[in-house]
């Protein structure tokens, strides 16, 4: 008897995976995984083969999971990707108790709908919507793809099935990170061939009330560069003699937050412009001496450019910023030698890289002190998460070398998403093109194709689309790299498999309205699925022939 076919079944799985509060770096993240084992375990295929399915260790204690249906003598696989790992519910408010219980928490909203935004009013009256935290992203995407492991297994497909569900998505991507080099090997250990990696992520809206229905052939980038500002101490009643490092910071986030010059348009499709995530000034306690030191850190995301292509960018925005702090600093230090005996001084500002500094302090101060200073960060990082032990890194540094400043030093922190598109791959292209017709033929649906799924995603560490090599300016300007973090550009190299994402509809991912279309995802994509699989092993064949 199948277990994950009906629409019934795949409800009731989703719902037993939504209960789970998998959220990032919470111990119910690490019971997740226990679950999915245990649950496919009871398929008599792995009982016959339990070395198919495992609960992989990840470096901190997690694990993800993968669960193989070999065919014998056949190459050919198709992975499945998706991860379990969800956001945290602070913002249901009242109906925090009910995130995780979706056939309750519906209902309560169906009663409660005058106290929903309008368009969650809308899908209301005119959909079949499951309401919970990970209804949409993405637990839908587990479900089915458990789904296809049952149809996997009873022969539906004409090549092998592996699926990969990883943890920590959501913050640091630290399942797929771990995953690559386990999946190199679990290709040797089974002679497999991978064809594509097909991820099940949700249709992100592009715009407010877009209604398209996509499928995407590659995911965007993403890098977070920062610049540590470091100014000049002085008492407040004396502010000319100092350089305020929050001055500085803001400056910088005034100079590149939304500035579009740093989109990028692929094919008509553009990345979103920069925005902050992270602006502050480091001073440990309250004092009248200002705020010399700060700290600017954004989010940008990326395309087709590589890493050098955006170093100089940055660099040339910081100087820019540097020369309009000067210009200001002496028309108002002009202003107030009116009403003072006071000679304005000049103020240059450094611009420079951490890559820079580093060397400066290397060749200043010895090899053996930098050492000391990162081990003592390292050791001392306690409760901080890898943007702020970059900071501190950066900062102690600078601290080190402050007779540089006034500076803004230019670095990189965790985590970093490469921009990965498969869209002139003739796989994808042909795959594409048939998914396109066979939606709108059975199920009148409309496949947009876009380049770039855009809410970030696993598919990045899925191969690299320019030389290890080329990640350099990244690298030696990530004081993290190697010491906590890092993503295994190696073994990108060596994967490099074509991605797809074909997945459910949802709406307000990462929102207390979180909510998925059951009817789009239970019935149609149910359908397309397991048609899009075969199409991959099929045109794979033809493509190698």
């Amino acid at each position: 008897m199948q277990k994950w076919q009906t629409k019934e079944q795949l409800v009731d799985l989703l719902c037993n995976l939504v209960s789970i509060p998998s959220i990032t770096g919470s111990s119910a993240e690490k019971d997740l995984p226990g679950y999915v084992v245990d649950q496919l375990r009871t398929l008599p295929y792995y009982q016959a083969n339990p070395d198919h399915v495992r609960a992989n260790p990840t470096e901190d204690g997690r694990h993800f999971v993968t669960a193989l249906v070999k065919k014998e003598g056949v190459r050919d696989t198709v992975i499945l990707v998706s991860h379990f790992d969800v956001v945290d519910v602070e913002d249901y408010g009242a109906w925090m108790k009910h995130a995780f219980d979706p056939k309750t928490l519906t209902p309560l909203f169906q009663q409660n709908q005058a106290d929903m935004p309008a368009d969650v009013q809308q899908d209301i009256r005119t959909g079949n919507w499951l309401f919970g935290r990970g209804t949409m992203d993405m637990k839908c995407g587990l479900t089915l793809h458990m789904s296809m492991i049952e149809q996997a297994i009873a022969g539906e497909f004409d090549g092998n099935i592996l699926l990969l569900t990883v943890p920590d998505e959501e913050v640091n991507s630290v399942g797929m990170r771990a995953a690559v080099p386990a999946l190199l090997k679990i290709a040797e250990e089974f002679h497999l061939s991978y064809t594509t990696v097909l991820n099940s992520e949700p249709m992100f809206t592009r715009y407010p009330g877009d209604t398209n229905t996509y499928l995407y052939t590659g995911s965007i980038g993403k890098v977070l560069p920062g610049f540590l500002c470091y100014g000049k101490e002085t008492h407040v009643g004396e502010p000319f003699a100092g350089l305020n490092g929050n001055y500085m910071a803001s400056q910088l986030t005034c100079e590149l937050e939304l500035n579009t010059s740093f989109c990028e348009v692929v094919e008509g499709e553009a990345s979103p412009p920069p925005t902050n995530l992270i602006q502050k000034d480091l001073k440990k306690e309250y004092s009248v001496q200002i705020p010399h030191r700060a700290v600017t850190l954004f989010n940008l995301f990326l395309l087709e450019k590589q890493m050098e292509d955006v170093v100089e960018p940055l660099l040339e925005s910081a100087r820019n910023v540097a020369e309009r702090m000067k210009e200001n600093y002496l028309k108002h230090a002009s202003q107030f030698a009116n009403f003072a005996p006071f000679s304005p001084r000049d103020l240059s500002i450094s611009v420079m890289t951490y890559e820079e500094l580093y060397a400066y302090a290397k060749k200043t101060y010895g090899e053996e002190k930098l050492r000391q200073l990162e081990a003592d960060v390292i050791a001392n990082r306690g409760d901080k998460d890898d943007r702020d032990t970059t900071i501190e890194l950066v900062d102690q540094l600078a601290i080190l070398c402050k007779e540089l400043s006034p500076m803004m030093i230019l670095f990189f922190a965790p985590p970093f998403y490469p921009a990965v598109s498969s869209r002139n791959h003739p796989l994808i292209q042909q795959t594409m093109e048939e998914m396109k017709t066979y939606a709108r033929d059975q199920h009148q649906v409309n496949l947009v194709k876009q380049n770039y799924f855009g809410g970030i995603s696993d598919l990045s560490y899925v191969g690299l689309q320019y030389p290890a090599a080329s990640m350099k300016p990244l690298v030696a300007n990530m004081p993290l790299w190697d010491n906590g973090y890092s993503i295994p550009l190696q073994e990108l190299e060596a994967f490099d498999v074509p991605v797809m994402n074909l997945g459910p509809v949802g709406r307000d991912a990462h929102q207390w309205t979180e909510r998925l279309d059951i009817d789009y995802a239970f019935d149609t994509l149910k359908d397309m699925l397991p048609r899009c699989i075969q199409s991959l092993l099929q045109n794979g064949k033809a493509v190698k022939e």
